[in-house]
């Protein structure tokens, strides 16, 4: 590990931020590659066939490879070994087909519907699923959303469907067929199809975290006291976009009432404050206090500098600077557990995972990761410190890790999307003084930036020689 720095707080710009950036739209080779990658996982387990669980809240997977999600209806996803594909569709979602990335053909199933929809049929379930090929089938693995523990799993009989479709899977085969949890196929974070990307898709998500990263930083330049946490929260819906994370503004104490939402609670000074906004590819996030300064700051809290936001900005200095291809989950997790012990800061998830149409796919960062951090991953740095009675740090952010080959096709085939990567590379390592790999692409606009005082924008933390 690398001596430790000096962490001050300094005047510094603020980060650039693109508005009006157009969205990349995946390939139709990008697709094809997908289910390619889909189907040779398939073939190491010998699956004559691969059932994709999804509905609103988890559809990743199944989009994936259909391009879409079933919105408010539950959907199936039957992939044949030989490639042939069936979508088993509610009422809402049937029109979807024709415009699915993957050539399919359609299995209405009104129990997907939403409720007192026609239910006109008179197949069963398991007999519907039958008509998507099932019948006969000898091995079929499921994939739902969770990936189960060692301990947990079951023998990878623990599947994460409603029992509805799960039981009706089980009536639509036969005794002997077996069925087996396999969502590692797409998010193991050794060998899951989806844990890397491709130029293309790299470049799709890159609008996501572009897109986060800007409406933060929008969000803390409108932070004074006597606004209410829903003007604040209005700035953080961009686009137009599908946030896949509930929005947070949330000033003073969260949670109360058992809200998660942004209310009409109004800011005042000296209150702790968060903010939190998510897309396909990026989310951003960011906690501190509503001050000018620390004077301002209540007597018990007046050391958060020292005690909270310092040791865990080094901690995010840290990992970016030691981040790179090749460099495993466990040596990442043991570095944070070093620079900010566990025993103290009291964060106990994992301190980084991997992203894509979700917020959080998977991490290979754990405590006892052999798993290489590979060219292509979307990585969030996810640190939530915690200590009793003052407010959270945060400056969670999206990079991309890429080879010296992947770099130079997304430079070549995405000239913008390379600019802004290199653009913001400069801004960090000149302005912020964090050392970056040439791995490193941060794709969030800003990664390393962290305002303790919410009310002066003029200052941030940096590192100093």
């Amino acid at each position: 590990m690398t001596e430790p720095r000096r962490i001050v707080v300094k005047s510094v710009p603020q980060p650039t931020c693109w508005h009006a950036v157009p969205s990349v739209p995946l390939t139709d080779e990008t697709l094809r590659i997908r289910k390619a990658r889909v189907l040779e996982r398939m073939a190491r387990l010998s699956l004559d066939a691969l059932v994709v669980y999804a509905d609103k809240e988890h559809g990743a997977n199944f989009e994936y490879l259909t391009g879409f999600i079933p919105r408010f209806e539950e959907a199936l996803l039957v992939l044949h070994s030989d490639g042939e594909a069936a979508l088993v569709l509610g009422n809402e979602n049937l029109k979807l087909a024709a415009h699915a990335r993957l050539a399919n053909r359609v299995v209405h199933a009104p129990w997907f519907s939403l409720p007192n929809q026609p239910m006109t049929t008179t197949a069963s379930l398991p007999d519907t699923l039958r008509l998507a090929g099932l019948e006969g089938k000898q091995r079929i693995g499921i994939a739902g959303w969770k990936l189960f523990t060692s301990e947990h799993d079951d023998n990878g009989r623990l599947f994460d469907l409603p029992s509805f479709i799960l039981d009706s899977l089980r009536s639509a085969v036969s005794p002997e067929c077996a069925l087996i949890n396999v969502t590692g196929v797409f998010i193991s974070p050794a060998s899951g199809a989806r844990i890397t990307n491709n130029a293309n898709e790299l470049a799709h998500y890159e609008y996501g975290a572009n897109l986060a990263s800007t409406a933060i930083l929008t969000a803390l330049n409108a932070i004074e006291p006597g606004k209410t946490e829903k003007q604040i929260g209005a700035l953080l819906a961009a686009d137009g976009q599908a946030n896949n994370v509930i929005m947070i503004a949330a000033t003073g104490e969260r949670f109360a009432g058992a809200n998660l939402y942004p209310g009409d609670k109004m800011i005042q000074r000296g209150d702790k404050f968060s903010l939190t906004t998510s897309y396909k590819g990026g989310l951003s996030s960011r906690a501190a206090y509503v001050v000018e300064n620390e004077t301002e700051l209540a007597p018990q809290v007046a050391d958060y500098l020292d005690v909270v936001a310092i040791p865990y900005y080094r901690a995010v200095v840290g990992w970016l600077e030691h981040l790179r291809v090749g460099i495993t989950g466990g040596e990442i997790y043991q570095l944070i557990e070093t620079l900010l012990p566990k025993s103290e800061y009291h964060w106990h998830l994992n301190p980084g995972h991997l992203v894509a149409d979700e917020e959080w796919m998977c991490s290979p960062i754990m405590s006892d990761s052999v798993i290489p951090l590979a060219s292509g991953m979307l990585l969030q740095i996810d640190i939530i410190p915690s200590r009793a009675g003052y407010a959270g740090a945060s400056i969670e952010d999206t990079v991309a890790l890429a080879d010296a080959a992947l770099r130079a096709q997304l430079a070549s085939d995405y000239p913008a999307v390379w600019a802004r990567i290199v653009a913001r590379r400069e801004y960090i390592q000149r302005y912020l003084g964090i050392r970056l790999s040439e791995d490193v692409l941060p794709f969030s606009n800003t990664v390393g930036y962290l305002r303790p005082w919410l009310l002066d924008k003029t200052r941030a933390l940096r590192c100093e020689a």
